[in-house]
């Protein structure tokens, strides 16, 4: 549990705090005006992280919510995660000089893995590779498009290349709050050495306490986001739970 990490997401779609439900933009539910205003809240909770994600870039392939990311940076003091639209260098080294922590390259990841080695071997620590699946398979494209490639091939390309984490996501639980998938989520920690963190359907406290448990030690986080906008998650009790478990 020593790793252990809950990130708060923030969902930028349109300059907005939103949530989708299974990676459909047309379900979206703004939870807040002011990402940045959310992002402050949240580090005034306690909590360590922020876990970012630009839809709209996921989509067009390149940065679409930088004014939204810009302010986040501004107000809050966490080290901030940062994904969608990054394809290309120019794009991750342009967020690393405004002060995003570590960048997460998800579509490039399928389509250029080549792009991810050299970033990681440019930024050691701050370079993580979005796992996302569908029916089994690798989602890109914000979701749209679905890979012939499995979580666990696309997890093994990068198991030399200094990735410094796995965000996976099971875009079925996405928004839905049907729990985490931990099965498939220990199954990728399992086939790689990179550390994995755990996406998608967090629901409940249960979810919670199941990741406190023994076999989960092994995972480097969680991210969260509808239940704690729904006031599902007390977060209080959350990180006081997994901090107990780190002791």
């Amino acid at each position: 549990m020593a790793s252990m990490i809950l990130f708060p997401a923030i969902d930028l779609k349109d300059g907005l705090c939103v949530r989708l439900r299974q990676g459909d933009m047309d379900q979206a539910t703004v939870f807040n005006d002011d990402p940045a205003a959310q992002g402050a809240a949240f580090e005034a909770q306690g909590f360590e992280w922020l876990h970012v994600v630009d839809l709209d870039g996921a989509f067009a392939g390149r940065p679409m919510n930088g004014a939204a990311v810009d302010a986040i940076l501004a107000r809050v003091r966490l080290p901030v995660q940062l994904g969608g639209g990054v394809r290309d260098m120019r794009t991750l080294e342009g967020w690393l000089a405004k002060g995003v922590a570590r960048v997460i390259i998800g579509t490039a990841a399928v389509r250029d893995p080549d792009f991810v080695r050299e970033a990681a071997r440019l930024h050691p620590g701050r370079v993580a590779v979005g796992i996302d699946a569908k029916d089994g398979r690798v989602a890109v494209e914000g979701w749209a498009q679905t890979s012939t490639l499995t979580a666990e091939e696309l997890g093994r390309r990068f198991e030399d290349a200094g990735v410094a984490a796995i965000i996976y996501t099971d875009i079925a639980r996405d928004g839905i709050l049907k729990g985490l998938n931990i099965p498939m989520t220990l199954a990728l920690a399992d086939a790689v050495s990179i550390p994995v963190i755990a996406s998608g359907g967090l629901a409940s406290m249960a979810d919670i306490e199941r990741l406190t448990q023994p076999d989960c030690a092994r995972l480097a986080g969680a991210i969260t986001g509808r239940a704690l906008y729904d006031g599902r998650i007390d977060p209080a009790e959350a990180l006081a739970l997994i901090a107990a478990r780190r002791a």
